[in-house]
């Protein structure tokens, strides 16, 4: 969860369809330095307590992990690996990839979780054979699809 429409909607269906869930956040970055506040964009101290009252409201569980130090060793360092030979890397598919579908999703599991939910934005089909499609959403300026098209 991350104080967000998209994630507490997802946990508030799950909660209404009967699901057991726990909300989780993931601490990810912390700025140091003079005038460094030790919070980024994605984890501020508001966004902490807008999840958390979120989840105190649907009667759920919240943890937030600190996931600063995975996080350094995963990503920033990739990043800093692949802009010094040359490349654009992209950080945020690597951080959905390593931290938010592996390590969080192993954290899930920790917790005896059966599932990790998320709130973004995409359609799923089913085919024929019964594998599952990724497909854009309907709405171009929502689609999230990209985030979640790294998982295997």
């Amino acid at each position: 969860m991350s104080g967000g429409v998209d994630s507490s909607v997802a946990a508030a269906l799950l909660v209404q369809q009967g699901y057991e869930v726990i909300g989780m956040m993931m601490r990810l970055w912390s700025e140091d330095g003079d005038g460094a506040t030790g919070y980024n964009r994605c984890c501020t101290p508001d966004q902490m307590d807008d999840a958390r009252r979120i989840a105190d409201g649907l009667n759920i569980p919240f943890y937030v992990l600190d996931t600063r130090d995975v996080f350094k060793g995963t990503i920033v360092k990739f990043f800093i690996d692949q802009y010094s030979q040359g490349n654009t890397p992209n950080p945020c598919l690597e951080c959905n990839r390593h931290i938010r579908f592996e390590w969080l999703l192993n954290n899930a599991l920790a917790l005896d979780a059966d599932y990790l939910a998320t709130g973004h934005y995409a359609r799923i089909r089913q085919a024929g054979d019964g594998s599952y499609q990724l497909l854009k959403g309907l709405d171009d300026a929502k689609d999230q699809s990209y985030v979640l098209s790294v998982m295997g």
